[in-house]
């Protein structure tokens, strides 16, 4: 019988869908890894009145994670908007419930990668996911960066997201900057790079 196939949760925050367009190239990534993939996202903590006001929108036909969830799987693709070049509110909140599984040290070496969305260019790009990096590191878990293995990464002809971090996209402040074809093209590779790593570890 064959070994099983590498488990990865893409798991995300995404207010205007600049996230979840990267979430799902994460997943196409993935999927051309040859690992088997599910799409969740973060519960969201603000009112709906409040994401009317904000012309926001929850997109309801994905499912929401649950701390329990977490167990389940071999790797995960985290991705966030940034506050402040910090992860926004709805990861901090969900990471602050899950003293359980730190307790049983259910999360110790599951393979973990980042991507974001950044209003600007110097908006947080890295430091959004390095401020993440706490709430892995207390879990044991791995993180896996993105590198520079993308030749894309060093070109300076556009105004572009994506760091040695992992993948992310510029909005814009009003959010009108949608993400780019480069960007999402990064993002699968992320997403292809980590499926082959983690297949690999787990052989």
């Amino acid at each position: 019988m064959p070994p099983a196939r590498p488990v990865v949760y893409v798991v995300f925050h995404s207010m205007w869908g600049h996230v979840k367009a990267l979430a799902h190239a994460e997943v196409k990534g993935l999927q051309e890894a040859g690992v088997d993939v599910k799409l969740f996202r973060f519960p969201e903590t603000l009112s709906s009145d409040v994401l009317s006001v904000m012309h926001a929108s929850v997109d309801e036909s994905i499912p929401e994670i649950t701390v329990d969830d977490l167990a389940k799987p071999d790797g995960f693709l985290f991705g966030f908007g940034t506050r402040y070049g910090r992860p926004c509110a709805q990861f901090d909140t969900f990471w602050d419930k899950t003293g359980g599984l730190w307790a049983k040290g259910a999360l110790a070496g599951k393979f973990v990668g980042c991507f974001t969305s950044t209003a600007s260019q110097h908006g947080g790009q890295e430091t959004t996911i390095m401020s993440a990096l706490s709430n892995f590191v207390h879990h044991g878990m791995v993180f896996v960066p993105l590198g520079f293995g993308h030749p894309k990464m060093t070109n300076l002809s556009e105004v572009m997201g994506g760091s040695a971090w992992g993948a992310s996209t510029i909005a814009a402040g009003d959010g009108s900057r949608q993400v780019s074809d480069v960007e999402k093209d990064i993002a699968m590779h992320q997403g292809k790079n980590f499926g082959h790593l983690l297949t690999k570890h787990l052989s």
